[in-house]
């Protein structure tokens, strides 16, 4: 069983929301507060495996509250519940660890994928809001040397860190390879060691990545 709790203001939204997960065998709802106060005196007791974590509520947000609670349980998997446009939260999200992004008009199937996700130990964005983000995302690194020195901890070359952007950007294979004038095959080399050195499995992963490393912005 994968132990969740809720955290939203709205009680209409988070009791709609706990009959659904209730109805899933697989998960148990332990927990549901109208505050990050509220849930951080939960927390101790309850021991979720997955937060659902709504970012604008009155006093503690849901930045804060994801900080504060990671900070007493690393390994706690966070998805930030989310109305289409809010995309100033994202950023903060990413960079207290929030694992999934959700919107909150999501299909049921996609709250099922969302937890199973981050729960495996991936990220999870909401298909329609990945494609939103994307459009919207900006770039954020000043290429170096020509020399495709490392810049980053995490051994990227300038190079790939530009294929990273395009690729947080939406935009395909042969989108990329013309933008930047070399071959499909060279995009395919760049993009699996851009995945082998970030660790990543999938484009949800490498926007977070990317935001988390200040790559690009949104």
């Amino acid at each position: 069983m994968i132990r969740i709790a809720l955290v939203d203001d709205h009680s209409l939204f988070r009791h709609g929301m706990k009959m659904l997960l209730a109805s899933h065998p697989d998960f148990e709802v332990v927990a549901d507060a109208g505050s990050g106060e509220e849930f951080l005196t939960l927390l101790d007791s309850v021991r979720p495996d997955v937060v659902f974590m709504d970012y604008a509520m009155p006093g503690m947000n849901g930045a804060e509250t994801t900080a504060k609670a990671l900070e007493r349980y690393p390994d706690l998997k966070v998805i930030t519940l989310s109305m289409y446009g809010d995309n100033a939260y994202y950023s903060h999200m990413v960079s207290v660890g929030a694992r999934g992004f959700l919107l909150k008009d999501s299909g049921f199937d996609e709250v099922v994928a969302a937890v199973e996700t981050v729960s495996a130990g991936g990220e999870y964005f909401s298909e329609l809001l990945l494609s939103a983000l994307s459009q919207s995302m900006r770039s954020t690194h000043l290429a170096g040397d020509e020399s495709g020195d490392i810049v980053d901890a995490d051994r990227l070359s300038d190079r790939e860190i530009e294929i990273l952007v395009a690729i947080c950007q939406g935009l395909s294979t042969q989108e990329i390879a013309d933008k930047l004038f070399i071959s499909k095959r060279t995009v395919d080399k760049h993009r699996a060691n851009i995945l082998e050195k970030s660790g990543c499995k999938n484009s949800a992963s490498l926007v977070v990545y990317a935001i988390r490393h200040g790559l690009v912005e949104v």
